[in-house]
């Protein structure tokens, strides 16, 4: 499931770059790529509590810029390690500081913070933001337990997005969230907009209202209450006032609210961390993945048109081909081979003799005159590749439609189009070759056919004999007529006799019936064949993968199977995640 976070919030982010600020789906695909980070957070959250269940409680103390996050923290650790200054964004890495807690406790931080390096408060520099650092306080605080507490950068300032993944890894890492907001900033969206995020968590949270002024605390405490019930809806947390003090610009933790963190850290339920999750997951899971469905739809839709365009392919084949009566010649080929298997044995080499003699003008003047008698394709080649290329074309011309018809996923289908076109002589090639390559193979079964029918026959002495009386006979005058012709026309004139006066025999024998049960299956072992290796095994295989070869940053390119391991993941146990 890290895996596959990990790699949605990647592509967000890729996609992201190529999109204009300006998109409707740029806000939108920012706030999913937030989401994401979070979703990561939790995660990791969940391994380390899993795997290092001893490890101390986690405050982090978090607010808006300029809140007075870092006066906060020192004042809950009685203690002045948190740089101050009146500059905006002045922390930009998230700092613990161990109170009442040995670094030897703090096992298993680092696999949490993952890529994130742990580095001394004096060597994180403003330039890299991986990084965040642990300090040790020497003080002791009565505001606190034993843990550890985090300063953390705001989350609304411009540069707020150079650092967000580090403030986000560690408001996940929180068991307890001490929420800072001033008089100022306590109405702004980013604030509401966080800890509606966060609310799945189940986070303890205590909210200290900054800066105020005496006398105004009532009016600004309850404005405060009312938005957190318009973002969230549960229980309001409780409120602590700081009052400002011009002396020492720094707040006065009042003495009534001494034990609020103390009673917030009681109600962390770390042991429902997985079913929080959880719920964080369900609630997003859809709403993350609904350009990768759109992708997985646009790919279906696409195979589902090239399905019916081969599907008018095997229509055009069998009409233009199988079917056609002056086109089709297989099973021709087929009798042409039954005619050598009905040579009567020592006749054989004797009429051989006389066909290659009597025919030797012919063969001479096919030899002188190769250049200018070309013999013409065989006709179902031409058919095939006539059929392949009308498939491309309506594939090219529904591409395009796609793309001044869909609302969603035009880039998609201009992409699919634009590869095709780059694609189309190399498809074409590859499908003549193949067409070639059938038509060799297939030989064999035309040979088979012709065995068959030869078998048959010897079942029928006299019709046998008939056919080989008439071999002769027919052979005899289609040599003559050769030999009159002087080569013209050579295999009408040689072969049509023939073949008439042995399809006539057979048709009016005994196996009549069978030669047409014969031929019958020839079709449609040949239907088969063509369907199979050309249409199905070439162009349904090639150009079903045509769109997934596509590798750029506009897409998600998350395969079905991905999205339904992650699925299955999010859904195996009822109370929480698998988290490997």
């Amino acid at each position: 499931m890290l895996e596959f976070i990990q790699l949605l919030k990647q592509r967000y982010q890729s996609v992201l770059t190529e999109l204009a600020p300006k998109s409707p789906l740029y806000f939108e695909y920012q706030q999913r790529s937030e989401q994401l980070l979070y979703a990561e957070a939790f995660l990791r959250r969940g391994v380390l509590i899993h795997e290092f269940p001893q490890c101390p409680l986690q405050i982090a103390v978090i607010g808006p810029t300029q809140a007075g996050k870092s006066s906060v923290v020192n004042l809950l650790l009685n203690d002045s390690l948190a740089g101050v200054s009146p500059l905006a964004g002045y922390t930009v890495h998230a700092q613990g500081f161990c109170h009442r807690v040995a670094a030897d406790d703090l096992d298993g931080l680092q696999h949490y913070f993952g890529r994130f390096q742990c580095l001394d408060a004096a060597a994180l520099s403003r330039s890299r933001y991986d990084c965040y650092s642990i300090g040790q306080s020497s003080a002791i605080s009565d505001l606190l337990p034993a843990c550890v507490v985090w300063d953390t950068p705001d989350f609304d300032s411009i540069d707020a997005a150079d650092y967000r993944e580090g403030v986000i890894r560690t408001l996940a890492l929180a068991d307890v969230l001490v929420l800072v907001v001033s008089k100022e900033k306590y109405a702004d969206q980013s604030v509401w907009e966080v800890m509606q995020t966060l609310r799945p968590l189940g986070q303890p949270t205590v909210i200290c209202l900054n800066k105020l002024a005496e006398g105004s605390e009532s009016l600004i405490e309850d404005s405060l209450r009312q938005k957190w019930l318009q973002s969230r809806g549960d229980t309001v947390p409780p409120v602590v006032p700081l009052l400002f003090e011009k002396s020492t610009s720094a707040p006065v933790w009042p003495p009534g609210a001494k034990n609020l963190l103390t009673d917030a850290v009681k109600r962390v339920e770390r042991a429902k961390h997985l079913c929080y999750q959880q719920q964080f997951f369900s609630r997003h899971w859809r709403e993350w993945l609904e350009p990768v469905y759109a992708e997985h739809k646009a790919q279906g839709e696409w195979q589902g048109l090239v399905d019916r365009m081969l599907e008018q392919a095997v229509v055009a084949y069998r009409r233009d081909y199988l079917e056609h009566p002056h086109h089709y010649q297989t099973f021709q080929s087929a009798l042409l081979n039954l005619l050598n298997l009905l040579e009567i044995p020592g006749l054989a080499k004797i009429a051989g003799k006389a066909r290659r003699a009597m025919t030797w003008p012919v063969r001479r003047l096919m030899k002188l005159g190769r250049d200018e008698f070309n013999a013409s394709p065989v006709q179902e080649i031409g058919i095939l590749n006539q059929i392949g290329s009308h498939v491309l074309i309506q594939l090219a011309d529904r591409l395009l439609e796609k793309t001044e018809t869909e609302r969603l996923n035009v880039g998609w289908w201009r992409e699919t189009a634009v590869l095709l076109r780059q694609k189309r002589a190399e498809l074409t090639q590859d499908y003549q070759q193949a067409v070639l390559q059938y038509q060799q193979d297939f030989l064999g079964e035309i040979d088979a056919a012709a065995h068959r029918l030869y078998h048959k026959l010897e079942e029928q002495p006299l019709v046998l004999n008939s056919l080989r009386a008439t071999r002769i006979s027919t052979d005899a005058g289609g040599l003559f007529l050769a030999i009159q012709a002087g080569g013209v026309g050579v295999h009408d004139l040689l072969l049509t006799p023939l073949m008439l006066s042995m399809t006539s025999l057979l048709a009016e024998s005994a196996i009549g019936g069978y030669m047409g049960r014969v031929e019958s299956e020839l079709k449609q072992q040949q239907m088969r064949t063509v369907n199979a290796r050309l249409f199905q095994a070439v162009l349904r295989e090639r150009l079903y993968e045509l769109p997934l070869g596509i590798q750029l940053s506009t897409r998600f390119n998350i395969s079905e199977q991905q999205c339904r391991q992650a699925e299955q993941a999010l859904h195996e146990k009822k109370n929480g995640l698998r988290i490997l």
